[in-house]
């Protein structure tokens, strides 16, 4: 029989996961938009300080992904075959860190490495 509190972590560590996880459908507008909804919706600190950290990491993909479309665009596309695999190991390997990170250790919030911060 669950404890109220192992339900709480259950569901802290569930939307934790579902904020991170978000970036995996990021061809698509509406995954920021999952972590901004958890961000309002939820009154967990660690929710929140993931949904913020994983909306931080949305836009870091976006303003690389826009650089480096710009940098293609000049190069004749060559930019676009050398830094577009970097970026896609850059946005992967992180979510997926910060999904690990978020199952393993639920109670303390995932900060991304080589970001800035806007929210």
């Amino acid at each position: 029989m669950q404890t109220p509190g192992n339900t709480d972590s259950d569901k802290r560590k569930l939307l934790s996961v579902l904020s991170h996880a978000s970036i995996f459908i990021s061809t698509l507008v509406l995954s920021i938009g999952i972590p901004i909804a958890l961000l309002f919706i939820s009154e967990d600190t660690v929710v929140k300080a993931n949904a913020k950290e994983a909306i931080n990491f949305h836009i870091n993909i976006l303003i690389y992904g826009a650089i480096i479309g710009i940098l293609s665009f000049l190069t004749l596309g060559l930019a676009g075959w050398i830094l577009g695999p970097i970026l896609f190991l850059f946005h992967w390997g992180l979510a997926i860190w910060a999904v690990t990170h978020c199952f393993n250790t639920p109670d303390v919030p995932f900060r991304y490495s080589f970001i800035f911060r806007v929210v």
